[in-house]
């Protein structure tokens, strides 16, 4: 019995909901669109990720179920910060929760290193978000909040990208959008 590719799911509820936050952050969107972030973090980007993770853990991939797992838990935990407790906190512990999301995210990319292109990039991309997004934070200085918010742009493709290059390839039985060999 073949099983499904779990990847896509999670990498398209990454990228859908880095995508709107990231809006959010670049100025694209007002302040006043965050609830629909919100909805989209709990509902795909936090679920979807985990379920994800769940059905890599499965198939015995490590770097999928941790990563999957714990970007979901990311999208459930921002969501309940946001909605429940941001008034509350401080920005500079807000730049720490950050940056720690984005130690995290460097210690997988350098996991990349050993897969895909496309995969490499995507966390690249990442760990350069949360480090400005962390620092703005953190620093109190608004325009990296707002190249940050780029940044989860160009995280957000990269992962769409990557996303559909799984199911088109599959679905074509061969390579229609190239991922890219080991880095």
């Amino acid at each position: 019995m073949k099983l499904a590719n779990p990847a896509p799911l999670g990498l398209f509820g990454f990228a859908l909901t880095t995508w709107l936050l990231s809006m959010v952050n670049a100025g694209w969107l007002a302040g006043a669109a965050v609830p629909l972030v919100l909805a989209m973090a709990f509902a795909y980007g936090g679920t979807a990720q985990f379920a994800a993770g769940l059905m890599e853990m499965a198939k015995g991939n490590t770097f999928g179920f941790v990563a999957f797992c714990s970007y979901g838990a990311f999208w459930w935990s921002f969501a309940l910060f946001v909605e429940f407790f941001a008034k509350d906190v401080p920005g500079a512990a807000v730049g720490w929760y950050l940056l720690v999301w984005g130690a995290f995210t460097f210690a997988m990319w350098i996991g990349t290193f050993a897969l895909n292109r496309a995969l490499f990039l995507i966390f690249l991309a990442l760990w350069v978000t949360f480090a400005l997004l962390g620092c703005k934070d953190l620093f109190g200085i608004p325009a990296l909040g707002t190249l940050g918010g780029y940044g989860g742009l160009l995280t957000a493709l990269l992962a769409a990208y990557l996303g559909a290059a799984e199911v088109i390839n599959e679905s074509h039985g061969r390579t229609v959008l190239p991922i890219g060999a080991r880095v």
